[in-house]
C-alpha cells in the first residue's frame, strides 16, 4: 500500500465523533481504494494541536477532513487527492 493511498484518522477511545466519522470513511474511502488506519491522538507528540480538534482524517501529513464529513463530502476530498 503506497502513503498516498492510506488515511489515517486520528482520534480517541469513546469518542462518538469519530464513530460516526470512521462509519463515513468506510463507506467512501474503501471503493475509492484507500486503506485506513485508526491511530489514538495521544500517540504522538505532534498530534497534540488535534486533541480538542478530534476526529481528524489524515492522507500523510495532510488533513481531509476534521470533526464531520458526509459521504458526499468525503468523495470529492478524496478524489482530490
Amino acid at each position: 500500500m503506497t502513503a498516498e493511498r492510506l488515511l489515517t484518522l486520528v482520534g480517541q477511545p469513546g469518542c462518538h465523533l469519530c464513530h460516526d466519522m470512521r462509519r463515513v470513511v468506510d463507506d467512501v474511502a474503501g471503493p475509492l481504494g484507500f486503506t485506513v488506519e485508526e491511530r489514538d491522538v495521544r500517540d504522538r507528540d505532534d498530534w497534540a494541536r488535534y486533541l480538542l480538534e478530534i476526529p481528524v482524517l489524515l492522507a500523510g501529513e495532510r488533513e481531509v477532513a476534521r470533526h464531520r464529513t458526509t459521504p458526499d463530502e468525503l468523495a470529492r476530498l478524496l478524489r482530490a487527492l
